[in-house]
């Protein structure tokens, strides 16, 4: 598959994009995005057009929506859920002498926006000529703020080039912004149209205060702005507020050489349970934090607070200056993304579009708490936070599904079913194992026995339960999990999927240990040591299916036995399949969406041979056909361990420019913030080799050819790591911390603050590249150097 080409310079700190292009503002406006986890800035433009699609959101802020059914089925959720476009604080219209601003009429000599990894903001100048022949320069800057979570703030200047001009600059808040539709369905349409209804509003000197809810989900929000006017001359000065509306109107005259500058400083805040003059109250609190802290002061704690998390998460590439800046772009949206959320969901698109209707679902705990739990553990905790504060609904969820335990939604914004469609949706029991295995990840490399006690060992062990009632034990077999569906989603309501039942088999291990390290805990749950022996029963008598003939392992039971699907017959244009052909076709056929046992491989790699792990590769390789954005982090995991380099790099470019490069077609969607994260996992886990199974951390680092070294910091109970791998050589620094005991190509290690470890890189295995479904193979990197 061929990458189309770039749009954005290259640069190893910055994401930047001169010249204007319209077509492209939906893209942009994705990839510009600002957030903190619980407030999210599409990066559309300053005067608010011209623009793709409109975009501001609160995470957790949502509308109930029907869910169509041709024909409904017990089980099936009544309501979906989707993310709701709230006011829009970021506008700051301009008017030049009696003209607005607006890019696609005069022209701009000069233009350029770039979003800074390291200062956390967005910055953009622009040079331009009014069709009357007027010309100014504008500067803008805008945050949203790590360290006060309610806050974000922009700081738009003006300077005049021609002389001594009049400019008249608005400042609005304002809600239900008209957006067109993607849904078919005429009834999501009418809902999110206007999906807020007004219920307060107030304005004085340079504040107001917008509040509004939303019709059936019953949330309630207020958002409201202040402003800070520097000006060389006379203000004059209006402000207005009424229902969808607030507007500060600043008319001044500026001469020429100096500028006219405007702080605005926005707040939000939601509940589904507070009053509106409480939120109201919330926000004024919080823009009054904000004015004392100064624009100044929240671009230092910005700063302040991106140097820290630099520090322990920064992956340094040489030899792809291209590959380095979208490794750096993906670490800092996927912080982004759960910094603080603060006991919400981490959704797949982040808070950087509406795609997937805003919801989160297993990538989550699969792809982005790893990245998470090893360079900010305290945001990985949190989002497993949002997992056990929605424990009583996967319960309520499992009983009404026949079931003991708990059974988590599929997708979900509040912790509700929102999947209409079960055979990939409510099938997909793995989405229980995926959250006990970042629950257990996140307990071996923090050691936090509070969290443990408090929360963890519940959510092991009710997933735990899950897992005894929905399987059984065959005499003749083992323990059997059967009608399930794995992470492929071309195949599903299958037998023993290899993926689910050793994701399984580690909860009910973890499960069963750590009950029977901390008895009172599990006495408080209930469990007792019966319940213990039968999940460790149930865990080595777990069914791993394998064909002896093929000596491969098939994904599920029977898999290797179904015709193959006719890649070669398969057009080009007829990808994704899901578009083109019909699933019951799919699901009969050998043909592999995304990595489904490999990524098996990957989180359970204890479980298999180096030898199965070799053949397993080859054999899925010419299966999977990446219709989705979640496989090429984990084949890039797979191909280097298993010593196809050339083949890793291919599949790491692949799921680190994803976005940049818009090769799945749904950037201006918002991001994809799971492929986003497989940028780490495929440069740590892939070229780094690291894996932590049973709380043990390993590497096995090896380099492709095209890379000079790469080098990436970590951290793991406590202890700052930093390991730099060089084409013969790696070495292993202890830069923070207790000492620490590692593994190096199977050598055991220690680590101290004396002094580096330098060990010698062993040769890689030679093999036999594997193929893929033609027309499928990803494209050939060749490394991008700076201009």
């Amino acid at each position: 598959m061929s990458g189309p080409p770039r749009g954005y310079e290259v640069s190893p700190w910055k994401l930047r994009w001169r010249t204007l292009d319209v077509s492209a503002l939906k893209r942009t406006e994705s990839t510009f995005a600002l957030s903190n986890g619980h407030i999210g800035f599409r990066g559309s433009l300053e005067e608010g057009e011209p623009r793709g699609l409109p975009g501001t959101y609160l995470n957790g802020f949502f509308e109930r929506r029907p869910l169509p059914y041709a024909e409904a089925g017990y089980g099936y959720p009544e309501d979906g859920q989707t993310v709701v476009n709230v006011t829009d604080g970021k506008i700051i219209r301009l008017l030049v002498e009696d003209e607005p601003l607006d890019m696609r009429y005069g022209s701009a000599p000069f233009h350029t926006r770039e979003l800074d990894f390291r200062s956390g903001t967005l910055r953009r100048r622009t040079d331009w000529e009014s069709p009357t022949g007027r010309r100014v320069r504008i500067r803008c800057e805008r945050l949203v703020s790590f360290t006060q979570r309610a806050v974000a703030a922009l700081r738009y200047e003006v300077e005049p080039l021609d002389g001594r001009m009049q400019l008249v600059v608005q400042s609005d808040l304002l809600a239900n912004e008209a957006i067109e539709p993607e849904s078919d369905d005429p009834r999501v349409a009418a809902i999110l149209q206007a999906p807020l209804v007004a219920d307060f509003a107030a304005a004085v000197d340079y504040s107001a205060v917008l509040s509004h809810h939303t019709r059936r989900s019953g949330l309630r929000m207020a958002a409201g702005m202040d402003h800070e006017i520097e000006t060389p001359d006379g203000v004059r000065t209006k402000i207005e507020a009424d229902g969808d509306l607030a507007r500060l109107t600043v008319a001044v005259e500026v001469p020429e050489g100096q500028r006219f500058a405007v702080t605005k400083y926005v707040a939000y805040g939601w509940s589904g349970q507070r009053s509106t003059s409480a939120l109201c109250s919330q926000v004024e609190a919080a823009l009054a934090g904000a004015r004392r802290t100064t624009w100044q002061g929240l671009l230092d704690e910005q700063r302040a607070y991106l140097d820290d998390f630099w520090a322990s998460a920064d992956v340094e590439i040489e030899g792809d200056a291209e590959l380095q800046q979208a490794v750096r772009f993906a670490l800092f949206h996927v912080l982004q993304a759960g910094a603080r959320g603060e006991t919400r969901a981490i959704p797949a698109k982040g808070l950087t579009g509406p795609g997937y209707d805003g919801h989160a679902f297993w990538d989550t705990e699969s792809f982005v708490l790893p990245v998470l739990t090893y360079t900010v553990p305290a945001a990985a905790r949190s989002a497993l936070m949002w997992r056990y504060a929605t424990l009583d609904k996967a319960r309520a969820r499992a009983a009404q599904l026949g079931q003991n335990g708990a059974a988590f939604p599929w997708r979900s914004i509040n912790g509700e079913e929102c999947s209409g469609y079960w055979p990939a949706g409510t099938a997909a029991f793995h989405i229980n194992a995926d959250i006990a295995d970042a629950t257990a990840r996140y307990l071996a490399a923090t050691k936090d026995e509070e969290f443990e006690a408090n929360y963890g060992l519940e959510l092991l062990v009710a997933t735990a339960r899950l897992w005894m009632s929905l399987g059984h034990h065959d005499p003749h077999a083992g323990f059997r999990i059967d009608g399930v569906t794995g992470p492929d989603e071309y195949t599903a309501v299958v037998d023993n999927n290899v993926f689910t039942n050793l994701m399984a088999q580690k909860n009910l291990r973890e499960a069963g240990i750590r009950c029977e390290r901390l008895p009172r805990v599990a006495r408080e749950l209930d469990v007792d040591e019966e319940e213990i022996a039968a999940w460790l029963d149930a865990a080595d008598r777990m069914v791993i299916p394998y064909d002896k003939t093929l000596q491969v392992h098939p994904q599920a039971e029977d898999f290797t036995s179904h015709a193959h699907w006719d890649f070669a017959g398969t057009p080009p244009e007829n990808y994704p399949l899901l578009l083109h052909y019909p699933y019951f076709d799919l699901y009969r056929k050998q043909v592999v969406k995304q990595a489904d046992l490999m990524l098996a491989m990957h989180l359970r790699g204890d479980a298999f041979t180096p030898e199965q792990k070799a053949r397993n590769v080859d054999y899925y390789e010419a299966l999977t056909v990446r219709d989705s954005s979640l496989s090429a982090s984990t084949q890039a995991v797979l191909a280097a361990e298993v010593g196809h380099l050339d083949l890793a790099y291919d599949y790491l470019a692949e799921a680190a420019l994803a976005d940049l490069h818009d090769t799945q077609h749904d950037v201006h969607n918002g991001l994809h913030i799971a492929s986003l994260a497989g940028a780490w996992i495929g440069t740590v886990a892939g070229f780094g080799g690291m894996r932590d199974h049973g709380g043990n951390l390993t590497f096995t680092p090896r380099l492709p050819p095209e890379l000079a070294a790469i080098t990436f910091r970590m951290c793991f109970t406590g202890s700052q790591i930093r390991v730099a791998i060089h084409p013969e050589e790696a070495t292993y620094s202890l830069l923070g911390g207790p000492s620490i005991e590692i593994g190096h190509h199977g050598e055991p290690l220690i680590l101290t603050p004396d002094a580096p470890v330098t060990r010698p890189i062993p040769p890689t295995p030679r093999r036999t590249p594997p193929e893929q479904p033609p027309g499928r193979a990803p494209f050939r990197r060749k490394p991008v150097l700076p201009r």
